[in-house]
């Protein structure tokens, strides 16, 4: 399963992210093999070399070759999959059951099973060996070639990281190396909802301190969560966790962090969500990783308080609620 440059990689899922991540693959020469959902978008990424819907100003390589068919897929030893966190398991289970390293890229859990996407996968494509691509990459920036550093969590041994490893990095996109599966998913799941909070306390004008504060207790309660689950520390202390938290929490750019503005200026979470091309994983997240940590006894109030706002509670009165809890120590809850 190596996979030379000559050799072709599929991508599943043609929106923002998976648009930027096959032109970025197709830097190189490589031909780049990208599903999208849309019959529409197909032809037009095929004729004219453009993602209007998702990725719009970006010039596509012309080594990306855009289909709707996922057996068109089938053969390719290397297959990332950047679909929303909340359909990948239902489209991985279309793919042809070949062999393959299959790069997990969505970021979210499973709503109704609770599921990381890692385990998802395993079980819609149990003849793939999963690995995991995180960290902290905006789209736009990634498909224009600007400089980015990621975490890629193999799930095999060593060898999967030597087959991978080449065939994903580009003079301008850095991979790290980790063991750490879990780790980096719950990373990037857990620093969605904290990134809506952020927007929050913007929408409200609660200025910079607050904000520092609540990244900072963010990634206090990710900590505790990675730890109930069996994540390592320095997992979630590097890119795929503070380093995307920082990224998502601190810039509009972010889907997660403008829905957390919008709501914070007085909009309804229902209204945003209905008419959103784009997906706010953040939001499909924070219930069931609520549900997750009450059930396990871990203390995470961001999440729940952003459950709340989402599920229509004034946003002041949540943060109030917040800044009444009983004093502590810092490491605790």
């Amino acid at each position: 399963m190596n996979a030379p440059a000559s050799e072709t990689i599929g991508v599943v899922g043609a929106g923002a992210w998976g648009t930027a991540l096959a032109q970025m693959l197709a830097s190189d020469g490589r031909s780049v093999r990208l599903w999208a959902y849309e019959r529409e978008l197909v032809e037009t990424i095929n004729t004219q070399h453009r993602n209007p819907l998702y990725l719009p100003g970006a010039e596509l390589n012309p080594n990306i070759q855009a289909t709707n068919d996922l057996g068109e897929l089938s053969g390719l030893d290397i297959v990332l999959g950047v679909t929303p966190a909340q359909v990948l398991g239902r489209i991985l289970a279309d793919l042809p059951s070949d062999p393959r390293d299959l790069v997990l890229c969505s970021k979210g859990i499973e709503a109704g099973t609770g599921l990381l996407m890692n385990d998802v996968a395993k079980q819609a494509c149990p003849q793939s060996q999963v690995a995991v691509l995180s960290g902290p990459t905006f789209a736009h920036e990634v498909a224009k070639g600007l400089p980015t550093a990621v975490t890629l969590a193999c799930s095999g041994t060593e060898e999967q990281w030597q087959r991978l490893s080449p065939a994903i990095a580009r003079p301008a996109f850095r991979p790290y190396y980790s063991d750490d599966v879990t780790g980096a998913e719950i990373g990037g799941a857990i620093k969605n909802v904290l990134a809506i909070a952020c927007g929050v306390v913007d929408g409200l004008g609660l200025c910079q301190n607050a904000r520092a504060a609540l990244i900072a207790r963010g990634m206090a309660e990710m900590e505790r969560f990675g730890s109930a689950l069996g994540a390592k520390a320095e997992t979630l202390s590097g890119l795929s966790g503070m380093g995307d938290l920082v990224l998502t929490c601190t810039s509009t750019s972010s889907r997660n962090f403008s829905l957390g503005k919008a709501l914070g200026e007085g909009a309804k979470a229902s209204d945003l969500m209905a008419d959103q091309r784009t997906v706010a994983e953040g939001a499909h997240t924070a219930p069931v990783l609520a549900a997750l940590a009450k059930a396990r006894d871990i203390a995470m109030p961001i999440v729940a308080a952003v459950e709340a706002i989402l599920d229509g509670a004034a946003p002041d009165e949540v943060v109030a609620q917040l800044l009444a809890r009983p004093l502590k120590r810092e490491r605790e809850g």
